[in-house]
């Protein structure tokens, strides 16, 4: 089939629960909103919501996050090359929606892409996580958390922490500014998220919590759903009552959330991309990077999962290695 509306798009997805809600429409619109152009293409039982960025003048990057979306992508990919080379891609970059095997690398492993791919350095989203199993009753799943986390919960409650849903995205922005500064990390701007807000509240897949003592804003987070899968994207806090551990409980609001909404997973979206035994040596002495963050995350008590990456169709080679270089002059001046 050809290129197909939002609209029949939706209805496609509508077969398949659980794809990865960076499949939706809704998260099409948004990249749409800011700077991407969007389309949709089928073939047979499965798709692609496929993203398109200029990269030079007429020439154009493609990007399918979390996808393609069903099985037997064999046609698929026929008819999303004639749609990249139609809009003069210089590549295509995809990140299907796969774990790692323990046992087989995702070099090795048999994913359903052609000749043609290579294996990307460049991942965009986060290659590994810790996903937090949400099934059982509450008591099950703070008893799968580590010890000092259940402390920190509820020590956080005993110390005057109330965390309820809010729709103020300024008090979210001010928080994210100061997150920022703090870590030195990059951020979007109030609009992008109030657009992200706005596109995904509307559909009951996202709620804006918001951990306040005292009615001073601590911290907050935009915890995102679809299917049974829940994400944790952004999140931000205070440099004020750190003592007062806001972000526990917090966490575990958005968890409620989700199981409120048949998720049965929470992924925790991004730690360090090493394996279980470097993380656990290091956790504790490291903070650059995502290491602080494992810290965190890891006392929920999840499962250390590893995507099988990023993959790059090149249809331009001069082009890609121009590519490659921007990428290695961008990381030296990041």
């Amino acid at each position: 089939m050809p290129e197909t509306s939002s609209s029949d798009w939706d209805a496609f997805l509508a077969h398949y629960p659980d794809a990865h809600i960076l499949q939706t429409s809704a998260w099409g619109q948004l990249k749409a909103d800011f700077g991407w152009q969007t389309t949709h293409v089928t073939a047979e039982d499965c798709g692609a919501q496929i993203l398109f960025k200029r990269f030079l003048p007429g020439i154009n990057l493609a990007y399918i996050p979390k996808g393609p979306v069903g099985t037997n992508w064999e046609q698929l990919w026929l008819e999303i090359d004639e749609i990249c080379y139609r809009r003069k891609c210089a590549l295509l970059k995809v990140e299907p929606d796969l774990w790692e095997s323990p046992e087989i690398p995702a070099k090795e492993s048999k994913i359903q892409l052609p000749k043609g791919f290579i294996h990307s350095v460049q991942s965009i989203q986060p290659v590994r996580t810790v996903i937090i199993d949400i099934r059982g009753d509450e008591a099950q799943i703070l008893g799968r958390m580590k010890q000092k986390t259940r402390y920190n919960i509820n020590l956080a409650l005993k110390k005057g922490i109330v965390v309820k849903p809010h729709t103020d995205l300024g008090k979210f922005y001010g928080l994210m500014t100061t997150t920022g500064q703090r870590d030195r990390f990059g951020i979007h701007s109030l609009v992008y998220y109030q657009r992200a807000y706005e596109l995904f509240n509307e559909r009951d897949h996202c709620q804006l919590l918001l951990a306040e003592y005292q009615e001073m804003p601590l911290s907050a987070l935009i915890v995102f759903g679809y299917g049974h899968r829940a994400w944790y994207f952004y999140g931000a806090s205070s440099n004020e009552h750190r003592e007062r551990m806001p972000n526990y409980p917090l966490q575990w609001e958005a968890m409620r959330w989700a199981r409120s909404h048949d998720c049965s997973e929470y992924d925790l979206w991004g730690v360090p991309d090493e394996d279980l035994n470097t993380l656990e040596a290091n956790f504790a002495r490291r903070t650059d990077g995502l290491w602080g963050v494992y810290r965190f995350k890891r006392g929920f008590g999840g499962e250390l999962r590893r995507a099988v990456g990023a993959w790059d169709r090149v249809y331009n080679p001069l082009l890609y290695r121009l590519y490659q270089l921007w990428l290695k002059v961008r990381k030296v001046e990041g």
